[in-house]
């Protein structure tokens, strides 16, 4: 029985070796401490995901960047870990000659790695001026229709940490008020069909860069990352020097919880005026009451205007800050003429601000391609 006991032993220590030493998702065996590292940021990933999305269908935008493909991974894992359906999405803007080339090459890297995907193209006009934002909303635009079609309710998207300090950084810069320094949250509805889960804030560039560089040994470098025409990339380099002085990036992410905790507080005083100052005649018309302006705090008027601006126009930003302010400030003088602001109409009607979506509604289209 000894004897038995301790061949059963010998042969249970070898085949936790061998175990130890598979082809493994997350580590390649030369690197017991790589496992652990993606673990880790996938064990983040998936708390995130799960208390929002659980088991069901969703898409994921790629670009084919570090982020994007490190999103990619960490979804087929989820999906093959709960059964989801996954819709991997390519957009191609058409803002640069090569870019149906470099959508190609995105999908022929998630090929390689099993993961199947589309291509939404852009078919519309090219944008000459404000190049980023506008790419930006084409590029929602092509999900959230694609989206809408196949009745996928949830986008995951790559922002991560770097990005939420870039955006605070950004709209520092233009004066922006708590909501704007609040920068992006972990979840956002968009066009009131669409949830925008963002799993990564928590995890810097590098971390994601290093999944990738160890699942799809490549990625895609965009062009425009080194462009300093470009705001966010003048920032990104700013944002180096600083480190050199002693800039602490964690400082500034616990800086942008502290304002996105203040910035729930002060939701909570905005829905409550909305709920006794604002109502919807139909989806795409509101009316406000003008008490709103003597019942409520300068900062609650703010955010109440920007969040029914959104809504109604079904846009995913509101308008700048600043137009938003003015606004406010010629309702309150009894200057207000009809006037368009964010994709609505606004005029006065006795006591209250008629707010309506313009008639004049871009569907732009995307196509597919298998």
């Amino acid at each position: 029985m000894l004897k038995l006991n301790l061949i059963r032993n010998t042969w249970c220590t070898m085949l936790l070796w061998l175990y130890s030493l598979r082809s493994d998702p997350f580590c390649p065996a030369k690197s017991p401490s790589l496992q652990t590292r993606q673990q880790d940021f996938y064990t983040n990933f998936k708390l995130a995901v799960f208390k929002n999305i659980k088991n069901k269908s969703f898409a994921l935008a790629v670009s084919g960047g570090p982020d994007s493909l490190c999103l990619a991974y960490f979804a087929k894992i989820y999906a093959s870990e709960f059964g989801n359906k996954i819709h991997v999405l390519i957009v191609d803007h058409n803002l640069r000659k090569k870019s149906g080339k470099e959508a190609l090459k995105v999908k022929e890297i998630l090929g390689k790695r099993k993961i199947s995907s589309k291509i939404l193209s852009w078919k519309g006009e090219v944008p000459k001026s404000n190049i980023q934002k506008k790419a930006r909303d084409i590029r929602y635009v092509l999900l959230s229709n694609y989206c809408l079609k196949n009745k996928v309710k949830y986008l995951i998207t790559a922002h991560h940490g770097d990005d939420q300090i870039e955006n605070f950084f950004i709209r520092l810069l233009r004066g922006s008020g708590l909501t704007g320094l609040s920068s992006m949250p972990e979840q956002a509805k968009y066009n009131n069909n669409l949830k925008i889960i963002r799993p990564f804030l928590s995890l810097e560039k590098k971390d994601l860069k290093y999944v990738t560089l160890n699942y799809f040994k490549t990625y895609i470098k965009d062009p425009s990352n080194n462009n300093e025409k470009f705001l966010r990339v003048r920032i990104r380099k700013y944002r180096k020097n600083m480190e050199k002085e002693g800039l602490d990036t964690r400082k500034i992410i616990k800086t942008v919880d502290n304002l996105v905790s203040a910035n729930q507080a002060l939701n909570f005083y905005k829905n409550k005026a909305l709920y006794k100052h604002a109502s919807f005649v139909t989806k795409n018309k509101c009316l406000i009451n003008k008490r709103i302006f003597s019942d409520e705090a300068q900062e609650i008027v703010f955010k109440s205007f920007s969040d029914i601006l959104s809504l109604v126009s079904g846009t995913y930003y509101p308008p700048r800050s600043k137009k938003v302010i003015n606004l406010i400030n010629r309702i309150k003088k009894n200057k207000l003429i009809k006037c368009t602001l964010g994709g609505c109409i606004l005029e006065e009607k006795n006591n209250f601000i008629l707010i309506s979506k313009e008639s004049k509604i871009r569907k732009e289209s995307y196509q597919p391609q298998k």
